[in-house]
């Protein structure tokens, strides 16, 4: 019997019992023991999907290989919305249509394209952005002028340099709250460390407004995954999507919450839900998926709240692959 014939079948035999005074009465569950509607798992639910940006273009650049999200905004609403893609193109979204309203092109010291994985927007109007390919940390105006360079621990830095692999190091950047306080996770273990164990590094704010390498911590991933992105919740607590790919298979994506950053060396996570089981809402997928929702989840970025849930914005990275799409998700999270 399908689910949902199954649930209609058992309401109308509890009515029929209650009716019949056969029904031992039973307290009401609370709003917050049902289920959410569209339940990935009991802490997060899918309130939406849109593939509107998959291979649009805007103003000449191509809108895809988005690898970060970042907003600002007070009292939960959403003032800027910005996307970024690897190919060192800074998009200006519409929060709520996510159509774009403006794009910068950045680059190094050099000129150069960055590999660019991590986005924050600062207090001040400025940007944060990590590259991979040393890795590194650069501050840039609205505009896209680059300002400045954060200095970076030398054992994360790229083979030979460092201890880094190549294409696996700054994946996600994130500011908590207060603003004192920025993070960079690396998406891969360092040459040595354990398999599942990935280095996140902190810098501390000054009085002049720059920052300085802070402390460092360690995060397990499940087997087999690689953290593409970490954003932090409104209490400083730390939204962390692990995602794999199996050719043939698909990919894994999995959110996670872990610790805030204090002083225990290791960030401990719980699951709050694989995407593998939220609804597909009638999504489509152009390769094998374990569901067709899923794709090359790498953004994410809190825009709000929402009964007492955070409302949670999650974009993957098309590659500018043909069997790839820029798909952006609408989660409510319970963290």
């Amino acid at each position: 019997m399908r689910p949902r014939t199954l649930r209609t079948a058992l309401a109308a035999l509890t009515a029929s019992l209650a009716a019949a005074g056969c029904l031992t009465a039973a307290a009401p569950a609370t709003a917050q023991e049902r289920p959410p509607r569209n339940a990935c798992s009991p802490a997060v639910s899918l309130t939406g999907f849109t593939d509107t940006l998959d291979k649009t273009t805007y103003d000449g650049t191509y809108v895809g290989n988005l690898s970060a999200l970042a907003s600002s905004g007070r009292r939960g609403t959403v003032a800027d919305l910005s996307a970024l893609s690897d190919r060192s193109e800074l998009f200006r979204l519409d929060p709520r249509t996510l159509q774009p309203r403006g794009v910068v092109t950045l680059a190094d010291e050099n000129g150069a394209a960055l590999d660019s994985e991590g986005l924050v927007a600062d207090r001040d109007g400025t940007y944060l952005v990590s590259s991979e390919t040393e890795p590194s940390v650069r501050r840039y105006s609205r505009t896209g002028e680059l300002l400045g360079r954060l200095p970076v621990p030398d054992d994360l830095r790229t083979v030979p340099a460092g201890r880094a692999r190549p294409n696996g190091s700054f994946e996600g950047l994130t500011l908590l709250p207060g603003g004192r306080t920025l993070l960079a996770s690396m998406e891969y273990p360092l040459d040595g460390d354990p398999a599942d164990l990935v280095r996140v590094q902190t810098w501390q704010r000054t009085r002049h407004g720059d920052f300085r390498p802070g402390a460092q911590y360690t995060y397990r991933t499940d087997p087999g995954l690689g953290v593409s992105e970490i954003t932090a919740t409104p209490d400083g607590r730390l939204l962390v999507l692990e995602r794999g790919f199996t050719s043939g298979v698909g990919n894994t994506v999995r959110l996670q919450l872990a610790d805030r950053p204090g002083r225990a060396p290791a960030l401990r996570k719980r699951l709050l839900a694989d995407l593998a089981d939220c609804p597909s809402l009638g999504a489509t997928a152009e390769q094998p998926q374990p569901n067709p929702l899923l794709d090359n989840f790498e953004g994410m970025t809190v825009t709000g709240r929402s009964g007492g849930r955070l409302e949670v914005l999650v974009v993957s990275d098309d590659n500018q692959n043909a069997v790839q799409t820029t798909r952006f998700l609408r989660l409510r999270v319970r963290a």
